[in-house]
């Protein structure tokens, strides 16, 4: 029995090899603005991505204090909170003060297995005791060209920066 090996370089050449692609990555940067009342407290802030059949596939991040408020981050609330009980424990965080932050995701689902193609939706939401609410949302390609978005600001949420490279 022969063996046959032919140089990878010469399979690359040719296009019968591709090389590994680089993984895509959507960065997202936030903004808790500041704001001048009285009694502040800080947001709470969900944020997490969506399919096109709005079902959420990742939730990126939770910054929370009490669990008791969870349910004024609305729709946060409906699709995630009040049903995934031990996800929304895994992923909490604390409350942040007024700033700006950097999230990202790797196009990995909750269950750590990679999202096909497609359309999705990326969605910011916070909601602050004696305060507002502000939901922002963002649709992009996931396994496509690169793209780059800005939100304006709403009365709980800064300018929102998203890129997918």
């Amino acid at each position: 029995m022969r063996l046959l090996l032919i140089p990878v370089a010469w399979l690359l050449g040719f296009g019968l090899l591709a090389p590994a692609s680089k993984a895509q990555e959507l960065t997202i940067s936030l903004e808790l603005p500041v704001i001048e009342t009285a009694q502040y407290y800080r947001p709470y802030v969900a944020v997490w991505v969506e399919d096109e059949a709005q079902q959420s596939v990742r939730l990126i991040a939770l910054w929370r204090k009490e669990p008791d408020w969870l349910k004024d981050i609305r729709r946060f609330w409906r699709k995630i909170g009040r049903s995934e009980t031990e996800l929304v424990d895994a992923r909490t965080g604390a409350t942040r003060t007024p700033g700006r932050y950097q999230l990202s995701w790797d196009g990995l689902d909750d269950a750590g297995k990679p999202v096909p193609a497609g359309q999705y939706t990326l969605l910011v939401e916070a909601s602050r005791e004696q305060g507002g609410r502000s939901l922002q949302r963002q649709s992009f390609q996931w396994g496509g060209a690169a793209q780059h978005y800005s939100q304006a600001a709403m009365p709980e949420l800064g300018e929102l920066k998203i890129t997918l490279n």
